[in-house]
C-alpha cells in the first residue's frame, strides 16, 4: 500500500519544529528538509563542489562548509542568485528526502518543509498539507527573542516567505500555535489519529480539510 505522507510547513517563528517533534513522539517518521540541506552544504557535503563552482571559493567557510551568513545576504539581495542556489540544492534535496522516506518505519511520514508553499511542487507530492499557523505579530516576537534579530531583519525574512494567507489557502489541515504549548496537545492528538486512520487504509485519501 502507498505510504501516507504529510507536508508540514509554517512561517518562521510559527513553531513548526515543535509540532514536528510532537508528531515524532507519537511515532510518525519525520523527514526534515532543512537538516538534509545543511548536510549537503556541510564540510565535504555533496552540494559543496557545485555551489563553489557556481558562486566562488569565497562562499566556503574555514571548515569547508557553506558560509551561510554570506550566502543568506546574497540571496536576499539578489533573486537571481537565489534561483541559482535552488537549482543546485533542490534536486539533491528531493532525492535525499525520498531516499530517507523509503527507510521510514513509522505508520506515516511527515515531510518538514519550510518552503512547501513557495516551492510550488511539493503540494502535489504529499497526501495532506499541514500548516502551523499563528499571527504575524507573534512570529515577530518569537524570532526576535529567539535569534536576537531586529524587527526589520525578521520582517525581511518573512517577506521572502509565502504570506500567511497563501499558506492557509494551501492547507488541508491547520495547527493553531497562537497560545500555550498545552493547547497544541489535543490538536496534535486529533491529527495523529486522523493520519493513522489514513495510513491504516480505513479512510480514502482525499483533500477534504479535517
Amino acid at each position: 500500500m502507498e505510504r501516507f505522507t504529510v507536508g508540514l510547513t509554517g512561517g518562521i517563528g510559527s513553531g513548526k519544529s515543535l509540532v514536528a517533534k510532537m508528531f515524532a513522539e507519537r511515532g510518525a517518521s519525520i523527514v526534515d528538509t532543512d537538516q538534509i540541506a545543511r548536510a549537503l552544504t556541510a564540510p565535504h557535503g555533496a552540494a559543496m563542489p557545485a555551489v563553489l563552482a557556481e558562486f566562488g571559493a569565497d562562499f566556503e567557510d574555514r571548515d569547508g562548509a557553506l558560509d551561510r551568513a554570506k550566502m543568506r545576504a546574497l540571496v536576499f539581495s539578489d533573486p537571481g542568485a537565489k534561483r541559482r542556489l535552488e537549482a543546485i540544492l533542490h534536486p539533491m534535496i528531493r532525492e535525499a528526502v525520498f531516499a530517507e522516506a523509503q527507510l521510514a518505519t513509522g505508520p506515516y511520514v511527515i515531510f518538514d518543509i519550510p518552503l512547501l508553499v513557495e516551492s510550488g511542487s511539493w503540494k502535489s507530492r504529499v497526501h495532506r498539507v499541514l500548516v502551523v499557523d499563528c499571527p504575524e505579530t507573534l512570529q515577530l516576537q518569537r524570532v526576535m527573542a529567539r535569534n536576537g534579530l531586529s524587527e526589520e531583519q525578521v520582517r525581511a525574512i518573512m517577506s521572502a516567505q509565502a504570506s500567511r494567507q497563501a499558506r492557509l489557502a494551501a492547507a488541508d489541515d491547520i495547527v493553531d500555535n497562537s497560545g500555550e504549548i498545552a493547547a497544541l496537545l489535543p490538536q496534535i492528538d486529533r491529527l495523529h489519529h486522523f493520519y493513522l486512520a489514513f495510513s491504516g487504509g480505513r479512510q480514502t485519501i482525499d483533500k477534504q480539510r479535517l
